[in-house]
């Protein structure tokens, strides 16, 4: 079996979408397959939104992305963990390229992720996206918004490090290679652009320097990242995209209220 695994919180504008390509994507690639949103916190209609598009939903209040992706691995039941962020559009090529390659022996690895052309970010952001569009497939490395493993693989690990607040999948990439064989498909995925949105060119470059100079407390305290990576993502998937609009008008017009899944096993809650 498959595992898709969704962490989210307030998702409901990006979340419809990104359930529905993940749908379409399993059954052409034709295996047994679920879908685990795992609800960290959410005030809005995201669960109401993983239910009516038949995924599971796990409910923790970590507020800290590595407790929340380990905390649906946790609840999978596949031999094959695929982490997809709420705001990414995967495709069948993407996935069926993923899981040849860990038929033959890759423990995992990650997918170059595209913003699509038709969104709106600042030209700085358009021209670095450019410039790094094949560099994870030329240096074989990735983390970001698709990834994915065998099951054993990410146990040998210890899953994504929860002292990080950003770039966890960084670091659980490089913990994937330590393992064996990290994977690189050509085929990309789309993901949005509103993180981007939210910063200046000075500000990343503000962001290069902190790296250097205090890089503990830039990965492990929240408050470093907040505005950036904690802010409630309502107002920012898709910001220019009408069609998402409605889609999120629809979805929660729709979503029936059902008894909510519970993973097997429990978990501790900690607040961000």
């Amino acid at each position: 079996m498959i595992s898709f695994i969704v962490p989210a919180h307030n998702e409901q504008t990006c979340l419809g979408r990104t359930l529905q390509a993940i749908q379409e994507s399993a059954r052409v690639i034709g295996q047994p397959f679920e879908i685990i949103v795992v609800d960290d916190a959410s005030t809005d209609a995201t669960a109401e939104i993983a239910r009516q598009n038949n995924a599971h939903v796990a409910s923790v209040n970590h507020r800290q992305i590595a407790a929340t992706r380990n905390s649906g691995a946790r609840a999978s039941s596949g031999e094959r963990f695929f982490f997809v962020d709420a705001d990414t559009i995967i495709n069948s090529r993407a996935v069926a390229s993923a899981m040849r390659a860990m038929d033959k022996g890759a423990v995992g690895g990650g997918g170059m992720t595209w913003v699509d052309k038709n969104e709106s970010v600042p030209l700085y952001a358009r021209l670095l996206l450019v410039l790094l569009a094949f560099a994870p497939k030329l240096v074989g490395f990735t983390g970001g918004a698709f990834m994915f493993c065998t099951r054993d693989g990410f146990y040998a690990t210890g899953g994504f490090n929860e002292r990080l607040y950003w770039a966890e999948e960084g670091g659980f990439a490089l913990a994937l290679k330590r393992q064996g064989r990290f994977f690189v498909p050509w085929e990309h995925v789309l993901t949005s652009g509103r993180r981007l949105r939210t910063m200046s060119a000075v500000q990343l470059l503000g962001g290069g320097v902190r790296m250097i100079f205090s890089p503990v407390k830039l990965f492990t305290q929240r408050s470093s990242v907040q505005k950036v990576w904690y802010k409630s993502a309502n107002s920012l998937c898709h910001r220019n995209d009408q069609r998402d609009r409605t889609a999120k008008t629809v979805n929660i017009a729709a979503a029936e209220t059902t008894t909510e899944w519970r993973p097997k096993r429990c978990y501790t809650s900690r607040s961000g």
